[in-house]
C-alpha cells in the first residue's frame, strides 16, 4: 500500500489557481499495481536525469528534481508558467513492499519507479486435507 504524503500540495494549487508565482512545484504521479509490482510515474519534464535523485529511508520514497531554466535580465516577461527551481515528492511505503528491490528509468520527462511487493507479503496457497474428522466422545 501507498500513502501520498505532500501536505502543502492543496495550498499549492490554490495559490497558483490565484495567479501566484511559486519556486519548485507539484510533481504529479500516477500510481498502479500490477501482478505484484507498484509502478509510480512522475512527470518532470525539462529536468535533467542526473538532477534526479531517489531515497527511501524510515519506510518513506523521497524523489527530488532540479530543473534549471536560463533567465535573461533585458526580457520582459509577458508570460512565465513553467516552473524552475527543486521539486520534490514524497510517497510513504506500506510494509509489505520490497524498498530493497525498488527500479527506476526515465524516459521522456517520466520518470518510472517498481517496487516489488514482498514476497512473504503476497498471498499464499493454503492446502486443505480432506479425510473423516475425528470422532467426539463425551467427556472431551
Amino acid at each position: 500500500m501507498l500513502r501520498i504524503n505532500d501536505p502543502l500540495a492543496d495550498m499549492d494549487r490554490m495559490f497558483n489557481s490565484f495567479g501566484g508565482r511559486w519556486r519548485g512545484g507539484i510533481m504529479p504521479m500516477d500510481a498502479f499495481e500490477a501482478d505484484g509490482i507498484y509502478t509510480l510515474r512522475f512527470d518532470i519534464p525539462g529536468v535533467d536525469p542526473d538532477t534526479v535523485d531517489l531515497t527511501v529511508e524510515n519506510g518513506v520514497l523521497s524523489v527530488t528534481a532540479e530543473r534549471h531554466v536560463e533567465f535573461t535580465e533585458d526580457v520582459t516577461w509577458l508570460l512565465r508558467e513553467r516552473p524552475s527551481g527543486s521539486h520534490r515528492r514524497d510517497v510513504r511505503l506500506g510494509r509489505r513492499l520490497d524498498a530493497a528491490n525498488i527500479s527506476a528509468s526515465y524516459d521522456n520527462g517520466v520518470l518510472t519507479v517498481t517496487i516489488p511487493v514482498r514476497e512473504e507479503a503476497k498471498p499464499q496457497k493454503v492446502s486443505i486435507s480432506s479425510g473423516a474428522p475425528e470422532a467426539i466422545t463425551a467427556g472431551s
